[in-house]
Parts: structure tokens; C-alpha cells; sequence
């Protein structure tokens, strides 16, 4: 009986480990389903692709890890707990459009504070540069620290608040993302 019981708690073990490296695929692109930044586990929320353009053009896969999974995009932005935010390109992307696109998301998101955050928007857009097909960005958003921005695996640096990190997740979990199937994947709805 005692044997049993072992082999049922090993078997146990075995499923919930296959289970824990079991990965979520979008463009060919795998995630895995969860990820340890600064000794804090986070798990993959959701996956969603930047279209752009009338013709729909994929521009990049994005994965969202959280501590607590969650379908509220405010929430989430609003929330002090660790979080970390993935592009992962599909297309070259000049980086005059990226840092386009960050003034453009803040307008949209910051309501009419959007003077508070201009010098920490133009610290992000320093930092930008072109990305090529298969090239990653991070953002990583850790309390009490900031927001961490990583372009093609080199850290560039660290833009401090929490304020400034909410408008930026709002970005693509707010009410008006660069486009509805993005938030939709990254919030877990579709």
C-alpha cells in the first residue's frame, strides 16, 4: 500500500512538471508557460500580435507574464505586483516608428497628464533603435524599482514610478490598444 502511494504522489509530481513546461506557441514563436525574474515567479497570461496597417501586417508577438494571472487590463496595469511584457519581432521595425508608436500609446492613455511623463518618455525613445525580424524587447516592471527596459538582450536602463509603468502597460491593455486582438491575446479573452 505504502508503495502505491509513492508511485501515485511520483506520477503526481511527473504531470504537474510536464504541465509546467508546457509552452504556448503564436507565429512560431513558443513562450514558455512561465518565467522567474528576480526570484519572483511569473506566469504567462496571454499572447497577442501587433497588426498594423489595412492589410493587417504582423509586427510582432507579444507575451505577457504576471504574478496572478487576470482578464482586467486596468487591473493589471494598476497593479504593484511584478510583471513583464515581451515583443518579440516578426518584421523589421525602424526605430523612429517604435518611439512613434510610445508617444502616440501615451497620448492615448495618459489623459491630460501626459506633460508629467515627457521627459521619461523621451529617456524610453533614447533607447530605441531599429529591431529586425526576430529581435526581442522586454519590458519588466519590478515595485519599488521601475520599469526595466531591455532592447535585443542588452538592459538600457530603468525608468522609475509606478505611474509611468501603468500608462505604459495600458499601452496594450487599455481601452484603446494598437489593435483590439492584441489586448484581447494578452488579456487571455480570445
Amino acid at each position: 500500500m505504502k508503495l502505491r502511494k509513492s508511485m501515485a504522489s511520483l506520477f503526481m509530481v511527473l504531470i504537474m512538471t510536464a504541465i509546467s513546461a508546457i509552452a504556448m506557441e503564436m507565429n512560431d514563436i513558443e513562450f514558455p508557460n512561465a518565467i522567474t525574474v528576480n526570484g519572483v515567479d511569473l506566469v504567462l497570461n496571454g499572447l497577442g500580435k501587433r497588426e498594423a496597417t489595412i492589410f493587417k501586417v504582423d509586427v510582432y508577438v507579444a507575451a505577457l507574464y504576471l504574478e496572478n494571472p487576470g482578464s482586467n487590463g486596468y487591473a493589471i496595469c494598476e497593479s504593484s505586483e511584478t510583471k513583464r511584457l515581451i515583443l518579440h519581432f516578426v518584421r523589421d521595425v525602424g526605430g523612429g516608428d517604435i518611439a512613434g508608436a510610445w508617444a502616440e500609446g501615451f497620448m492615448k492613455n495618459s489623459g491630460d497628464d501626459i506633460n508629467v511623463y515627457e521627459s521619461r518618455i523621451t529617456t524610453l525613445n533614447s533607447w530605441m533603435s531599429d529591431m529586425k525580424d526576430d529581435e526581442i524587447m522586454m519590458f519588466t516592471y519590478t515595485p519599488g524599482t521601475g520599469l526595466e527596459i531591455s532592447v535585443k538582450g542588452a538592459v538600457k536602463g530603468i525608468i522609475e514610478g509606478s505611474d509611468f509603468a501603468s500608462v505604459f502597460f495600458s499601452i496594450w491593455l487599455g481601452d484603446d490598444p494598437p489593435n483590439g486582438g492584441l489586448r484581447e491575446g494578452l488579456l487571455g479573452l480570445d
